[in-house]
């Protein structure tokens, strides 16, 4: 059977290619995965979606055993260090170093409770760059062996100007970044653009002894360490979000070609679009900071969070609206009244295959599923989406119930409560249409309700 031809955008050449693995027997991806030192924000869960989808699109066409997916751990950071010192100082017994791990393994404890929640698989490997410090050290005296980093002060810095290709990826000339960025200015610094390979730790924070003295890597290497370690000095796909696409994945580039000349680090560079909330860009100052946790604890479900997603190409900006999540919910549980009890095709439809071919088309593959009156073929093409899967299900799972002579008496209670302005009795039936796990929605146009996940019909009985 033909293989279909997938299609990507690749950042590296500004335009979308045929995709042709190295080795079609090891089709190879790497994601830069999170640092820990918090909870997921709805952003850091966009690019995990999307390579999720290619991941699956990967497996479905070279098959499960021939594609690689490696998503790193960042637990050494600055971040994570003041998380742990605001520990020490609240009057944790733990010496800091104790209070760092604990700290980073309850929040990858977090991120795979979070990931699980929005139907990502789990990637082949997910290494730890505390694990990898050797290999990063290697790779940093290798680096100046060939003339591309020196040490100063205790620091390695990489020296830009000795990669002739710097830029590539951003577009953009080294003169042209040192005049409109803000280049960190040092005194060891060769040039305003070199970048730290290695920086000195004080004697209270995390360091690992080196040739340089103790101290702990810079966060560039660290992905560069552990794509060479787990993937090769080439692979087919490197993603990520697309901030992080300057400064980097052009420094990762850089330092692992310099590292490694033999090979060409990624072939294709795949970067997602920056996520907004109701049109805006999302920010704790405006109040619309979300982490998907917060989403999940609101009631929203983890695989309507990922439908809504899937409604925008990875490539355009995401705008995630509340009724954007009341639609998705809807679509969802009408299609899982429909595939229920029912066993998947052993066949994904064409036309979806074919719109995730072409750049993880995912909106025109919900659009496929739109059309499909075959509930075992919804189920099997809704799979590759990462949709409908049995796992996922339990929130749709409520009974249907006909509340609507409950709505009308909410609408009533509160038609009169605006001429009274007593709103007690609003309250107190909301408060009980609560408790027995109905969602309310009040809003200008009327009153609707909703069963929920716990919805207990027995505890309406006398409302």
């Amino acid at each position: 059977m033909t293989k279909p031809v997938i299609r990507l955008h690749n950042s590296k050449t500004r335009r979308k290619e045929d995709f042709a693995p190295i080795d079609d027997q090891n089709v190879r991806l790497y994601l830069c995965g999170p640092t820990v030192y918090d909870r997921a924000h709805l952003g850091n869960a966009r690019p995990v979606v999307v390579i999720d989808v290619l991941y699956r699109l990967l497996r479905h066409v070279y098959g499960a055993d021939h594609v690689t997916y490696v998503r790193n751990f960042t637990d050494v950071d600055d971040k994570i260090n003041a998380a742990a010192q605001a520990r020490k100082e609240a009057g944790a017994i733990e010496t800091l170093e104790e209070l760092i791990r604990q700290r980073t393994e309850e929040t990858i404890g977090w991120y795979h409770a979070d990931m699980d929640a929005l139907g990502a698989l789990r990637p082949t490997h997910e290494p730890r760059a505390t694990d990898f410090i050797g290999a990063m050290i290697s790779m940093i005296e290798d680096l100046i062996a060939k003339g591309h980093a020196y040490a100063k002060e205790g620091h390695v810095l990489f020296r830009v100007r000795s990669y002739k290709d710097y830029g590539a990826l951003s577009g953009r000339s080294v003169d042209d970044m040192i005049a409109g960025a803000r280049v960190e200015v040092a005194p060891f610094k060769e040039d305003p653009m070199d970048f730290v390979l290695w920086k000195p730790s004080a004697d209270d924070l995390p360091g690992w002894e080196s040739p340089w003295g103790r101290g702990r890597p810079g966060w560039h290497i660290e992905c560069s360490a552990m794509s060479y370690e787990l993937l090769g000095a080439s692979f087919d796909i490197h993603a990520g979000g697309i901030d992080l696409q300057f400064p980097h994945h052009e420094n990762e580039i850089a330092q692992s070609c310099c590292a490694h000349p033999e090979g060409g680090f990624a072939n294709v560079w795949l970067h997602n679009e920056m996520l907004q909330v109701e049109g805006k860009k999302m920010s704790k100052s405006l109040g619309n900071f979300f982490t998907v946790r917060d989403l999940l604890d609101q009631g929203i479900p983890g695989e309507v969070i990922r439908f809504v997603f899937l409604q925008t190409h990875y490539g355009k900006p995401m705008d995630w609206t509340a009724e954007k999540a009341r639609q998705a919910e809807a679509t969802l549980r009408k299609w899982r009244a429909l595939v229920a009890d029912v066993e998947a095709a052993p066949s994904v439809a064409p036309e979806v295959i074919a719109a995730l071919s072409d750049d993880l088309n995912t909106a025109g593959a919900i659009a496929a599923l739109h059309q499909m009156t075959d509930p075992a073929l919804l189920k099997a093409s809704a799979a590759l989406l990462g949709l409908l899967e049995d796992g996922l299900g339990d929130w749709a799972s409520a009974p249907e119930a006909d509340l609507s002579d409950l709505a009308a008496k909410l609408a009533d209670l509160r038609a009169t409560a605006m001429e009274t302005k007593d709103f007690a009795p609003v309250d107190a039936l909301k408060t009980a249409l609560l408790a027995a796990g109905v969602e309310v929605r009040m809003s200008k146009a009327g009153v609707e309700l909703l069963p929920g996940a716990g919805f207990d019909a027995a505890k309406l009985e006398g409302l």
